[in-house]
């Protein structure tokens, strides 16, 4: 089996059918934590891999399909290429998560049902959240048509396209499906072959990786001799990783000493690598990786570590506790019904900033008309020049109000 060489996000509105899709796609439903599977909604980033295949002998879009064997004609297929998911979740209140998940995507699934008018609150905020972060490879995939007539199907692909005109989205293709009923699956598959191409990674770079997840795999009760090191997932944006290699984890692990704050890098080496759900002796970009290390697994349970950093040592880029960025302000405040104008940023308001895979609450220390100084309440590491999505708290939620560059 080939291993997974792009990843590609599925964004949306809440319960419009993302972990459905990937489930179609990949055999594979991402909500595995039980709070996810008792309230039927993804709160973490989930994973999956999927292989795309295609059969020799049928015409397009016909060929392409995800199984050994072509369900048109029975002929053995070949693989295309293979692709990990990333599922954000759709709810308003994670949105973090989710802007976490779109820094490691190279292209994007918007899904929308079309058992709902277009658009709805979190349609709007994740399409907004791709142009922020430069997502330009979308696909819109219109969900559910099983559950509505032709004519309201059709009323439906009209709104979409009054949504999309004039956003990174308006030439992007939209494809209807049922995702419970493999409906035009094998469409989709063709559309994302031509629409999200594999982007071209500099293997020579110093290794380079986004932590999206940390976990800890040891079962309650596991003798302590049995005990492994903790885990760390992510994607590897530049550069190798092999079996054995030292890496260094920045801003690393937080000490109180003498009433100050400092935060210590950490090294760790790498005890495995496992892609695509294979052992690996080298891991490459694209795709999601999962590294067994040498850590303590207290560091890395809970995703106590997403948001950090990793490298070789001494190759990874500053760490702020403070930053000037330049801001860009959206008109309206994406995400809520009432979209209210934005207001200015003002001095001393809190901010959430999301950097990379991190997120951060910053203190506005000083508000120029496009300049803004935060103080962050935790450090991120990140070169000159990153894109920053900002959200403001208006009422009890953290709302997308633009974007800034370090």
């Amino acid at each position: 089996m080939k291993q997974p060489c792009i990843n590609i996000g599925m964004v949306g509105h809440v319960d419009h059918g993302k972990t459905t899709l990937v489930s179609a796609l990949s055999g594979v439903w991402t909500d595995r934590h039980s709070e996810e599977i008792k309230r039927g909604i993804s709160i973490r980033l989930g994973y999956a891999d999927a292989t795309f295949r295609k059969c020799p002998k049928c015409p397009e879009p016909d060929c392409y399909s995800v199984k050994d064997k072509c369900p048109h004609c029975g002929a053995d297929t070949e693989e295309c290429r293979a692709i990990s998911f990333v599922d954000a979740p759709g709810h308003e209140t994670l949105m973090a998560t989710m802007l976490s998940g779109a820094a490691i995507m190279d292209g994007a699934m918007l899904v929308i049902a079309a058992t709902e008018p277009c658009p709805q609150p979190q349609t709007k905020e994740h399409l907004m959240a791709l142009d922020i972060i430069g997502i330009e490879n979308i696909v819109i995939v219109q969900n559910k048509i099983d559950l509505v007539s032709k004519e309201e199907a059709i009323e439906h692909y009209q709104q979409i396209k009054d949504f999309v005109r004039g956003t990174i989205a308006e030439k992007a293709p939209i494809i209807p499906i049922s995702a419970q009923q493999n409906i035009n699956i094998d469409l989709l598959i063709d559309t994302i072959e031509k629409t999200i191409p594999t982007p071209d990674r500099d293997m020579d770079e110093r290794m380079q990786m986004f932590i999206a997840r940390s976990f800890d795999v040891n079962r309650p009760g596991t003798s302590p001799d049995r005990i492994v090191g903790g885990v760390v997932g992510g994607t590897l944006s530049q550069g190798r990783l092999k079996l054995g290699d030292e890496f260094e984890i920045r801003p690393g692990r937080k000490v109180e000493f003498e009433g100050k704050t400092k935060w210590i890098p950490i090294t760790t080496k790498v005890t495995k690598i496992i892609k695509g759900g294979q052992n690996l002796e080298e891991g490459t970009p694209g795709g999601l990786l999962s590294i067994g290390t040498t850590l303590d697994p207290a560091m890395t349970k809970s995703d106590a570590l997403v948001g950090q950093v990793a490298s070789h040592p001494d190759s990874l880029p500053p760490v702020w506790d403070s930053f000037t960025m330049k801001v860009r302000l959206l008109e309206r405040v994406v995400g809520s019904t009432d979209e209210l104008k934005v207001e200015p940023i003002r001095a001393n308001e809190p901010l959430m900033l999301s950097v990379g895979t991190a997120t951060t609450v910053g203190v506005v220390s000083s508000a120029r008309k496009d300049e803004v100084e935060v103080k962050l309440k935790r450090p991120v590491c990140a070169y000159a020049g990153s894109k920053v999505a900002v959200s403001r708290r208006i009422g009890a939620r953290w709302r997308l109000i633009g974007v800034g560059v370090l």
